[in-house]
């Protein structure tokens, strides 16, 4: 089963290709699957269905092969949706006359559909489950042939893309009603991984006899509307590498009506209907739902989450009154459990195994740990100690970050600091931070370029590395004043324990009508290299000339521990390559401190 028609075939799996993968992570890029990870999928997918020509898996992964295979039977059907598009789907039947719960796992949004995920599956299948994953519709690869013609990979699924909206709910059901024909199972849950996340709690909250009795949501959205668009700002770059990332050409992927939802969000257009589109794709619109059913639902995300920024799902946790947990991690999206899913670890790998826990304990009735649970665990950013690998050529962790668990996000939040944007500080360049209010200054800079002050490098990949170990280290004296404005503290002389959401008060002015502010902070060493806590952009339209026009916006949530001797330092910018803007290039910004409110940031502490 080779993933390209052009390609090699698979080829056997190798522990260099293993070690890769728990080093770097599944994505090779933003928009590519490590070929490694592809690799073994598919070397354990030839084995299962006996294509296979010859021995192609590690002894490790061969055993586990042999042991599922003991215990169930293989299939891959083709799941017919009510209007006739075949879902590509994969089962593994436990061979036993007992009532068992089946786990279904609608695919991630990647080429390569259900079978990048096929460790998992036999993995789950060890632990009592049938197991039903399958395509939702439209992914997957598909290939172009002579005349104008496309095959299909055998994982792909017919259709087009329906981005998690009323037509993937339904096929959730239909899946059901096989799963319930083909197993007769005890129980039902759905575990997804990114965008088979969303559809699973979409589709607990929306199938018509509510036969989910559990979800697992990882790296997930709760409000598909806000992670694509808030404070008047499109994060651009993620749906862009969204749709880069379907496995086939645009206007045979997507149909018509979504092809223009996605035109008018790219241009900047009809933005009411985009908000509408995204919020019927919202597991947060049907949070009463939910609830009324009961749901036990388990969510992952990340603090520097580029797709699903972590504020919109906490917010969709918060507001849930059924049985929950929420693992916020370091990292980005499907960082934490990526590999995790994947492959074999030496160790536990904890996003999974937590997750697999809330499933036994909900669906198998396993007497485990899961009631001790605290509703939410947040792993701290970058307290992990680490040390270089020379084969790697980066560091390796060999002691896991700090976790702390709160009985709801409200409780991570203790108390909230202001620390006050003043005229002046050490370094004469850059305005300061401190403890009382100053009015009367301003701070100007050139408005419509990118600078060396930057959310991340690339989606996914920079948050993959923070995650195993190797943060992004800024270098400060590369910001450039004249396009952003920088306000730091002094060495601090006690340690901060950032826990929560930050909220930045300034006022602005431009000598255009618009402008965009991205704001972010950062942890100074006292070497002057940085490493970020958390950013966010915010665009301010119809501004008058010479208006200062106050505003204030949430920063995106973090755990993170600012040691002493450190400083804290803000810096706002106008553009970011993750998202849109509104500045005139060569216009003028301007910050100020209002008389009524002195520009501040509120900093949550815990």
């Amino acid at each position: 089963m080779s993933h390209s028609q052009d390609d090699n075939p698979t080829i056997p799996v190798t522990a260099t290709q293993l070690n890769r993968i728990a080093v770097h992570g599944i994505y090779s890029s933003p928009t590519a699957i490590d070929p490694a990870a592809v690799n073994v999928a598919e070397a354990l997918v030839a084995t299962l269905n006996g294509t296979a020509e010859t021995p192609l898996l590690t002894p490790e992964l061969q055993k586990l092969t042999e042991q599922v295979r003991q215990k169930a039977t293989f299939g891959f059907p083709r799941i017919t949706a009510d209007d006739g598009v075949k879902l590509s789907a994969h089962t593994i039947k436990l061979n036993t006359s007992e009532r068992r719960p089946v786990v279904i796992v609608p695919a991630g949004w990647t080429p390569f559909g259900w079978i990048i995920f096929e460790y998992a599956y036999l993995q789950l299948a060890l632990r009592g489950y049938h197991v039903l994953a399958y395509t939702p519709r439209g992914i997957g690869l598909t290939f172009p042939v002579k005349g104008g013609a496309f095959i299909d990979a055998p994982w792909t699924s017919g259709g087009t893309i329906d981005v998690a909206g009323p037509l993937d709910w339904a096929d959730g059901s239909t899946v059901i009603d096989y799963a319930q024909a083909h197993f007769n199972p005890s129980k039902i849950a759905f575990l997804g991984e990114s965008y088979g996340s969303g559809i699973s709690q979409l589709v607990a909250a929306h199938d018509p006899a509510a036969r989910v009795d559990a979800v697992v949501a990882l790296s997930t959205w709760g409000d598909l509307a806000d992670s694509l668009y808030q404070n008047d700002t499109r994060h651009l770059e993620a749906v862009q590498k969204l749709i880069d990332f379907t496995g086939g050409p645009l206007e045979r992927k997507f149909d018509p009506v979504t092809q223009q939802i996605l035109k008018d969000f790219l241009a900047g257009e009809n933005l009411d209907e985009v908000v509408q589109w995204g919020k019927e794709r919202s597991p947060s619109s049907y949070a009463d739902q939910t609830d009324a059913r009961g749901v036990p639902t388990f969510f992952s995300n990340t603090w520097h989450e580029t797709l699903f920024p972590a504020n919109q799902t906490i917010a969709h946790f918060e507001r849930l009154t059924v049985p929950k947990r929420l693992n916020l991690w370091i990292g980005d999206h499907a960082a934490p459990e990526g590999a995790g899913l994947t492959i074999p670890f030496s160790g536990p790998n904890l996003p999974v195994e937590e997750a697999f826990a809330w499933l036994d304990h909900h669906i198998l009735g396993a007497q485990n740990d899961v009631p001790g649970w605290e509703p939410v665990s947040s792993q701290i950013m970058f307290t992990y100690k680490t040390k270089p690998d020379p084969e790697a050529g980066q560091d390796v962790i060999i002691e896991p970050a700090v976790r702390e668990g709160a009985q709801s996000w409200a409780d991570v939040t203790t108390s909230t600091e202001r620390w006050y944007l003043t005229a002046g500080a050490t370094d004469r360049r850059d305005g300061g931070l401190g403890t009382e209010p100053e009015t009367g200054w301003k701070r100007e800079f050139t408005a419509g370029q990118l600078t060396s002050a930057t959310a991340v490098d690339a989606v996914i990949t920079t948050g993959q590395a923070e995650w195993n170990g190797n943060p992004k280290s800024y270098s400060t004296g590369t910001f450039d004043r004249g396009h952003l404005a920088v306000w730091t503290t002094g060495p601090l002389q006690t340690a901060r324990r950032i826990r929560g959401v930050p909220r930045l008060t300034l006022s602005v002015r431009s000598s255009a009508p618009a402008t965009t502010l991205v704001a972010y902070l950062f942890d100074v060493g006292p070497d002057d290299t940085a490493r970020i806590i958390t950013h966010e952009p915010f665009t301010v339209r119809e501004l008058s000339p010479g208006e200062d026009r106050m505003v204030t916006w949430p920063l995106q949530a973090a755990g993170y521990d600012l040691a002493a001797n450190h400083r804290l330092m803000l810096v706002v910018n106008s553009q970011d390559r993750l998202y849109s803007d509104a500045n005139t290039d060569g216009s003028t910004t301007t910050i100020t401190s209002a008389d009524d409110a002195a520009a501040h940031l509120a900093l949550p502490l815990g």
